[in-house]
């Protein structure tokens, strides 16, 4: 497995699987200063009109394969405390404290221009927080398999992956412990997953980039009360699509409660686990497109 610290040096190989052609879209890494913070993002060509927000324990390169099947202007942020962005020392990374942070990328790089807001897991209720707060940035809301009424048991699959030693002899290691926890569709994008998730230490040890995966004995992080968040959602009229993984985290009963709740919002179903967009990243391109074009 490469050991490269070029985090672009994938891009080729995702056009190609994708069977996408001409050359790879200009993207640049970018950050902001918030307070004493750090908060890094990937910027897909210049005036985004898409922002994406990844899950817990991953980073923005999860998004690659969606924003170059989308084709379209884009910025995904690395979430507080994963990827380039600054460790909290409060370990707070609840989607309230996550979203000005979010919003200080936005109102740099993209002007304070309204967002099409796409959001997996964490993210998904960082975009809704962000409603919450800077309604102004949000255009459109596409939330991928999360809910605020996510049920604790239903988010194990997460859980045991994070569980347990994260210091690795090597990232072999590391993507054969993802792909027994059925993170992954294939290997392949495994590798990919991990070698951007992931840095070699002068020891030759292999940790994660993320916090949550190099807490001190007894620490926890603090995420909030999701319940919290049904407020924005219920009191704003931004157009809402939920995309639901069948293999995903929201059983029926959370689906249910999420429509008759939001009852202006769309529900598609896609063949997927928890990470839609690495399993499906065309489809999910495809809807996203879809349903933007009926809201801009």
């Amino acid at each position: 497995m490469t050991h490269t610290d070029d985090e672009f040096s994938f891009l080729q190989g995702q056009v190609d699987l994708l069977g996408l052609s001409g050359p790879v879209p200009s993207v640049r890494r970018a950050s902001v200063e918030f307070g004493s913070a750090t908060v890094s993002a990937l910027l897909w060509t210049e005036r985004p009109e898409l922002t994406f927000l990844h899950g817990g324990g991953l980073n923005a390169h999860t998004w690659d394969a969606t924003v170059l099947s989308l084709g379209r202007a884009a910025i995904a942020v690395d979430l507080p405390g994963h990827g380039r962005s600054s460790w909290r020392d409060d370990l707070d990374y609840s989607p309230a404290t996550n979203a000005p942070e979010v919003a200080a990328v936005l109102d740099q790089f993209a002007g304070g221009t309204p967002q099409h807001i796409v959001g997996q897991s964490l993210g998904g209720l960082t975009g809704i927080a962000l409603l919450g707060q800077r309604p102004d940035l949000v255009q459109s809301l596409v939330v991928v398999d999360i809910s605020p009424g996510v049920l604790p048991e239903d988010t194990g699959q997460v859980r045991d992956f994070l569980a347990g030693p994260q210091i690795f002899s090597s990232r072999e290691e590391v993507v054969e412990k993802a792909f027994a926890s059925g993170l992954g569709s294939s290997k392949e994008q495994l590798v990919r997953g991990v070698t951007l998730n992931t840095r070699v230490r002068d020891d030759g040890s292999v940790v994660f980039r993320h916090h949550l995966a190099n807490l001190e004995p007894g620490q926890s992080v603090h995420t909030g009360d999701f319940t919290t968040l049904w407020a924005p959602l219920e009191h704003s009229d931004v157009p809402v699509l939920l995309v639901r993984g069948s293999r995903g985290f929201l059983p029926p009963p959370v689906i249910a409660e999420f429509t008759e709740r939001v009852p202006r919002a769309r529900v598609l179903e896609l063949d997927a686990g928890h990470n839609v967009h690495e399993q499906q990243p065309a489809a999910l391109a495809a809807a996203i497109h879809e349903f933007i074009a009926t809201v801009s």
